[in-house]
This record gives C-alpha cells, sequence and structure tokens, in this order.
C-alpha cells in the first residue's frame, strides 16, 4: 500500500537541527486571505515573467540576428545564447534552492527578480556587431548565462511559496494556473514580437525594435519584484520547518534522494516530450513549407493558446484522479497519441490540417505539466522543498534541450520522423514510469 509522500516525515537528523535553527513564528499574525492569494498570483505571475525572459531571445532576436550578431556569426551565436540559458538554469536552483530553504522564499525572489530585470535590461542596450564585433556575441551569452541563473532561481522560491500557502483542494487547480503562464508568455512573445514587425518600417525592427521585447521583460521583472517586496510573505510551512544545514546536500545524496532520482525521471520524460512538441515541431513544419512565416507564427500562437486551457484543466483534475495516477495515465495515453500525431503532421499537405495536428501534438504531451507544480512541492518537505523543487525540474532539461547535438545523429540512423516518433515514445514511458515509482501524494492535507 503506497503511502502519501508528505505524510512521511522526514528522518529525525539530531545533529542537524539545533533549537536555534527552528525559525521563530510565534506572534507572527497570519497572512489574510488577500495576502495568501497575493503568494499564489506572484508564483504565477513570476513563471510568466520567468518563460516571458527564457523566450526573448528566441522570439525577439532571431528576425534581427543577422543585424545584432553579423551574419558571419549567425549559427554559432543562436547556439551559444541558447546553450548559456540552458546551463545557467540548473546552476541557478542549486544556489538560490538552499538560500530559499534557509533563508526564505520571498527574499530569494526578490533577489532572483532583480536579477533577472538587470540582465534582460542590459541585453535592451547591447551595442551590435558594427560597434563591438565578435564581442556582441560574448557579451549576449554572459547576460543570458546570468539571466538563465536568476531565471531557475526564480521558480525554485516562488512556486514552492504559492504551493505552501494553496488551499488543499485548490493546489492541483492552483498548480495548472502556475504551469499554464509558461504557454500563455510563450504566445504573448510571439505575438509582440509578430506585431512588431508587422507594424515597424522596413529594417527598423532589426535596427531597433528588438530591443523593445527585453525593455518590456525587464520592466515586468522589476515591477514583480516590487511586489514581492510590498505584500507577499513567507509561509507559515517554511516558518515552522526546522532550518536544514545542508538542504542540496540532503536532497543530492541524503535521506530525499530517492525522492529526486524519481523527479528526475518523471520530468526528464516531459522535457523530451516538451523539445519533440514545441521547437522540434516548429522547425519541422517551418521547413516543409505548408505555412508562410506568418501563418507559422499565427499557428504557434493558437497551440500554445489552447495548450494552456488544457494544462490548468489537467492540473485540477490531478486533484480528482491523484497525481501519481493522472501521470501514469497521460502517459499511457501520450505513448500511443502523441508519435501518431507525429506521422500524421508529417504527412498532411493542407495548412488546415496542419495546424490542427499542431494544437493536437501539444496537447498530448506538454499539457501534463499541469500539474507538476503542485506534484513536485508535495514530494519533499518544507525544509528541503525549494532545493528539491529546484534541482528536480531544472536539472532535468539539461539532455533534453541538447537534442540539437543527439537528435540530428539519431535522424540519420533510423530516419527524420521515425527518430522524433521514437523520442516521443520514450519521452511518455519515462513520464510513466517515474510517476509509477513514485508515490501517490498527499493532496487533501496542506504542505507539511
Amino acid at each position: 500500500m503506497t503511502t502519501p509522500a508528505s505524510a512521511t516525515p522526514a528522518p529525525a537528523r539530531p545533529r542537524a537541527v539545533r533549537p536555534s535553527a527552528v525559525r521563530p513564528s510565534a506572534g507572527r499574525t497570519r497572512p489574510s486571505p488577500a495576502g495568501i492569494r497575493r503568494a499564489v498570483r506572484g508564483g504565477a505571475l513570476g513563471n510568466y515573467v520567468d518563460q516571458f525572459d527564457i523566450m526573448l531571445p528566441v522570439a525577439a532576436l532571431t528576425p534581427a540576428a543577422e543585424h545584432v550578431f553579423g551574419p558571419g556569426h549567425l549559427a554559432g551565436a543562436t547556439g551559444w545564447v541558447f546553450a548559456a540559458t540552458l546551463l545557467g538554469r540548473p546552476i541557478g536552483a542549486a544556489v538560490f534552492g538552499p538560500l530559499a530553504d534557509r533563508v526564505g522564499r520571498t527574499a530569494t525572489t526578490r533577489v532572483a527578480l532583480a536579477g533577472i530585470a538587470v540582465t534582460t535590461a542590459l541585453i535592451a542596450v547591447v551595442p551590435g556587431h558594427t560597434v563591438l564585433g565578435a564581442g556582441t556575441i560574448a557579451l549576449v551569452v554572459a547576460l543570458r548565462f546570468l539571466g538563465g541563473v536568476f531565471v531557475g532561481g526564480e521558480y525554485t522560491a516562488a512556486v514552492p511559496l504559492a504551493m505552501e500557502w494553496s488551499d488543499p483542494r485548490r493546489r492541483g487547480h492552483l498548480s495548472g494556473l502556475v504551469m499554464s503562464m509558461s504557454p500563455w508568455a510563450s504566445t504573448t512573445i510571439a505575438a509582440l514580437v509578430l506585431l512588431l514587425v508587422s507594424a515597424l518600417p522596413d529594417g527598423a525592427y532589426a535596427a531597433w525594435g528588438w530591443r523593445v521585447p527585453f525593455v518590456v521583460g525587464a520592466l515586468m521583472a522589476a515591477g514583480l519584484c516590487l511586489y514581492y517586496r510590498t505584500v507577499v510573505p513567507d509561509s507559515d510551512a517554511w516558518l515552522g520547518a526546522p532550518q536544514r544545514r545542508h538542504p542540496l546536500r540532503d536532497v543530492l545524496v541524503g535521506s530525499h534522494r530517492r525522492a529526486l532520482a524519481q523527479v528526475l525521471v518523471l520530468m526528464s520524460g516531459l522535457w523530451l516530450l516538451t523539445q519533440m512538441a514545441v521547437p522540434t515541431m516548429t522547425a519541422a513544419v517551418r521547413d516543409g513549407g505548408v505555412l508562410d512565416p506568418q501563418a507559422l507564427s499565427f499557428a504557434l500562437m493558437v497551440a500554445t493558446a489552447a495548450s494552456a486551457i488544457v494544462m490548468h484543466a489537467c492540473g485540477a483534475a490531478s486533484t480528482r484522479t491523484g497525481r501519481r495516477r493522472f501521470f501514469v495515465a497521460f502517459a499511457a495515453l501520450a505513448v500511443v497519441a502523441a508519435p501518431a500525431t507525429w506521422w500524421a503532421l508529417a504527412a498532411a499537405g493542407g495548412a488546415g490540417g496542419v495546424v490542427a495536428l499542431m494544437v493536437a501534438l501539444q496537447l498530448v504531451t506538454v499539457t501534463a505539466y499541469g500539474p507538476v507544480g503542485a506534484y513536485l512541492a508535495e514530494r519533499f518537505p518544507a525544509g528541503v522543498r525549494a532545493s528539491g523543487y529546484g534541482v528536480g525540474y531544472s536539472l532535468s532539461i539539461v539532455v533534453p534541450a541538447l537534442y540539437p547535438v543527439w537528435l540530428p545523429a539519431l535522424q540519420g540512423a533510423v530516419g527524420a520522423d521515425a527518430a522524433v516518433m521514437g523520442v516521443l515514445a520514450l519521452g511518455a514511458v519515462l513520464l510513466g514510469a517515474g510517476a509509477w515509482l513514485g508515490p501517490e501524494t498527499d493532496r487533501e492535507r496542506p504542505l507539511p
């Protein structure tokens, strides 16, 4: 019989818990329902700002890359910017997760948001290659690395805080809301760039218009930092938990290492599904030539909006079914539906069919993120929750996100479409196996 993960107390470790290490919460006034709602709202807005910042280099710089980086450095610059952001996120989780567990969720979130605001604003004023030459690439890569560190730190602190404040009966619903901010942010940045490219005179976007989305992103991060500074309190769950001396070590090699390993399997499957269903699908449709660039942008906005709505619903559904049972059932559907949808998409010839299948592929893959915020928070106790959440969510992305390195070799061996279909099936299997290996979490009581 499986026992709820959050109902099992962390093993007693007398040396790691001193009376002085227990955070004093006596005399603290419990925040009003409005204050709790602000904390949950902050988690959702934080995830939106994070994803907006992550998508900026891809969406905003691509139409202006030749002007910014120079024609001779286009391919290399794109790859390095992508790799820098990728490497920054797990490092940020490893740095800021223990801080959030020891210093506090809100203080850590404020620092991370300030870092996002500064690094994003600095990219908005980076000189083009005509001024710095290859130095432009180096500067943008360095800023994207630092930005990735801060992004990894923001969701590592803010999402566990939102889940700690949420009502148990609504935790799945709120998890779906928080996680759905990712596709909503992708939709927003795609719409903003499309609007700027269409509205500005020829050459204006490449000359200066690409800077506007970065200014918008910096202002959003700064505004959210002020929001956390003024109205978002730390949770009772964190304040009442004994302080761990080494929360990251406890997660990596200590008493919670098995929970982390199980989460890494599950999240690796989700990230594989994501990489095939979003960037790989986009490139395949673009190269297929059925949709022109504007039609492709519109199709992506429709697909991400649909996935956001269903993702929110999936988070709510997991409260009724149980998180573990939801992931296992979703994986059983995806292992068949995802490869079949890709096969149909590769064979589609009409624009209407291509758009419909693009939407369908996202629905049977990335919408499984809906319960992730609640599930990862429920898998770790308060003393190590931010560390466990951040490392489990961020470290698992590294191999899947390096698909530009290993996918072409796989496609050369078995064929372009067969390789993608195989990776989609593998992602579904890992998702289901990761859920099966873990317990059913307690979705009926507040997080301990």
